[in-house]
């Protein structure tokens, strides 16, 4: 399922963030975690923007505008 990819691909991003500010990688190894992360970061991006496009179609008035509301969270 596509939110196992993506909440796989997020973890995979945070760990190669901790590894990069964790300063113990050389200097290749870091380029390539660093490679690594960037397409990990598109990936994840190109979902959220995917979710977001779902989200505005689910959002579609009858006469076919769309109705934007804000998000809110529990501490809004």
């Amino acid at each position: 399922m596509a939110i196992d990819k993506f909440e796989s691909s997020l973890k995979k991003l945070e760990d190669t963030v901790k590894r990069l500010e964790g300063g113990s990688l050389s200097l290749e190894e870091s380029l390539k975690a660093f490679e690594e992360g960037i397409k990990h970061s598109a990936f994840c991006s190109g979902k959220l923007d995917e979710a977001e496009r779902r989200v505005e179609i689910l959002l579609k008035q009858k006469d076919g505008s769309l109705k934007r509301e804000p998000f809110e969270t529990e501490d809004s």
